[in-house]
């Protein structure tokens, strides 16, 4: 059994100053786009993703993992988004197992009356705090970390007991 590699104090404060960043820009994030457009964060990411494909169209399966969401999360999404007009189920033509979700044009304009709002919540919050260099180092990490995470598989690998 190896030997657990504990955090040192600096990593632990970093860690734990991470955690609570995080979770505050995603709640800062979230309640803005409730309180002004009644669109949780999560979906607002889905109505952004149709609406930066060809089409306005994408296989739930696609959007699922772009989302990094279950198919059956992905699936009650859109079913609310179905609810409100903005989006639409369609078969796919080339595998009849396959669904498309497809942006209406309901959709795209809620997605354009909301992103005013959620772009200027994003600067308020994040990159108001920031300089420019610091901007750029917090991409670099971020690029790394999502590398680093995306090779794993979003798992580090767990010793053998």
């Amino acid at each position: 059994m190896s030997e657990t590699r504990w955090l040192s104090p600096d990593e632990q404060r970093t860690w734990r100053a991470y955690l609570t960043a995080h979770r505050l820009l995603l709640d800062e994030i979230d309640a803005q786009l409730r309180r002004d457009s009644g669109i949780p964060h999560a979906y607002y990411e889905i109505l952004v993703r149709l609406s930066e494909t060809p089409g306005r169209t994408l296989r739930m399966s696609v959007l699922a993992e772009g989302t990094r969401v279950s198919a059956s999360r992905l699936s009650h999404a859109i079913t609310r988004l179905e609810e409100r007009g903005w989006v639409r189920r369609e078969d796919c033509p080339t595998d009849r197992r396959g669904q498309l979700a497809v942006l209406t044009d309901e959709g795209f304009a809620a997605l354009a009356a909301a992103a005013p709002g959620h772009v200027e919540a994003v600067r308020r919050a994040l990159f108001d705090a920031l300089d420019a260099e610091q901007v750029q180092s917090l991409g670099a990490i971020s690029r790394i970390l999502a590398d680093h995470l995306d090779a794993t598989g979003g798992e580090t690998a767990s010793p053998e007991v």
